[in-house]
C-alpha cells in the first residue's frame, strides 16, 4: 500500500458537541469521519466535542481508501485537538474497529500490509515518485457483492499460482516494471470484469498506450496506470470519456 498526492481536507475546531459539515450529500451518522469521532470520544471518555469540516476530493466508493484515510486523520486530529495523548498503537487499535486500512494511513509510509491490516512492514523506496493515471468509470461496485462472489469462486477460477510477496516487494522497490507486469495481480478483477466489462477496457487501454503497469484498485471500480511522465499519462487521459472521473497524480515517498 502506498499514499498518493490525492487528498480530502479536514478541519478541526473545538466545540461542545460533535458536528460534521461536509460537501457530501449523506447524513453525518453514515460518514466515517463522524463515526470515528464518536468512537474515539467514547474510548477516551471525552466530554467535549468538535466541529469537523470535511471537503471531499477523493471519489466515494472508488477503491482508493478515501474514507479510511479520512478516518485515520480524524483520529490523529482529534487526539491532538482534545489533548488525549494516545499513542499511535492505541489509535491503530481503535481504527481497526472501523476499517482494516486505517492503521496503514496512521503510518502512511509505503508498506506491506497483512493480517486484518494490523501487520505493517515498512518498505524503503528511493526518493523518486511514480506518475499515476487514475480513472473511475460512472459505475458503482458494491464491495459486499464483490467479496461475496469472490468467496464463491475463489477455489475454482482465481489465481492458481500464488504470488511470492517477497519477490513482488523486491521488484516494487527496484521499480522493475517488467517483473511487476507479471507479479501485479488483483483477484477481484476476475469477479468485477465479468459484470463490468468497461472497467477491463480501461485497463487494456492504459496498457496498450504506454502504461508500465495497470490494475484495478481494491474491489474497484477505479483503475490506475503507472506512466513514465505526466505528459504520457495526460495523453491517455484525453482519450477517455468525459463521463469518467480522471486525474493524474503521483506517489508520495
Amino acid at each position: 500500500m502506498q499514499c498518493i498526492d490525492l487528498y480530502d481536507t479536514l478541519r478541526f475546531e473545538r466545540a461542545d458537541t460533535t458536528e460534521l459539515i461536509s460537501n457530501l450529500n449523506i447524513s453525518p451518522e453514515n460518514d466515517l469521519v463522524y463515526k470515528t469521532a464518536s468512537l474515539l470520544k467514547q474510548y477516551a471518555s471525552y466530554r467535549g466535542g468538535a466541529k469537523l469540516t470535511l471537503q471531499k476530493a477523493i471519489p466515494v466508493s472508488a477503491g482508493l481508501g478515501g474514507g479510511s484515510s479520512d478516518a485515520a486523520y480524524t483520529l490523529l486530529g482529534l487526539n491532538e485537538l482534545w489533548g488525549l495523548g494516545l499513542k499511535r498503537e492505541e489509535l491503530c487499535t481503535i481504527g481497526l474497529e472501523i476499517g482494516s486500512d486505517i492503521p496503514f494511513f496512521l503510518h502512511s509510509s509505503p508498506a506491506l500490509v497483512e493480517g486484518r491490516g494490523e501487520q505493517i512492514t515498512h518498505m524503503n523506496l528511493d526518493a523518486s515518485s511514480m506518475v499515476l493515471l487514475l480513472v473511475k468509470p460512472p459505475v458503482a461496485v458494491s464491495t459486499a457483492w464483490a467479496y461475496s462472489l469472490f468467496d464463491k469462486i475463489r477455489h475454482t477460477e482465481l489465481t492458481k499460482k500464488l504470488i511470492d510477496i517477497k519477490l513482488f516487494c523486491r521488484a516494487f522497490v527496484k521499480k522493475d516494471f517488467l517483473s511487476l507486469r507479471t507479479l501485479l495481480k488483483n483477484d477481484f478483477e476476475n469477479v468485477v470484469f465479468k459484470e463490468y466489462p468497461d472497467i477491463e477496457k480501461i485497463k487494456k487501454r492504459m496498457l496498450e498506450n504506454g502504461a508500465l503497469v495497470s490494475s484495478m484498485t481494491g474491489s474497484g471500480p477505479t483503475v490506475f496506470g503507472v506512466f513514465s511522465s505526466k505528459k504520457a499519462a495526460r495523453s491517455v487521459a484525453n482519450t477517455i470519456g468525459d463521463d469518467h472521473w480522471i486525474t493524474v497524480t503521483e506517489t508520495m515517498v
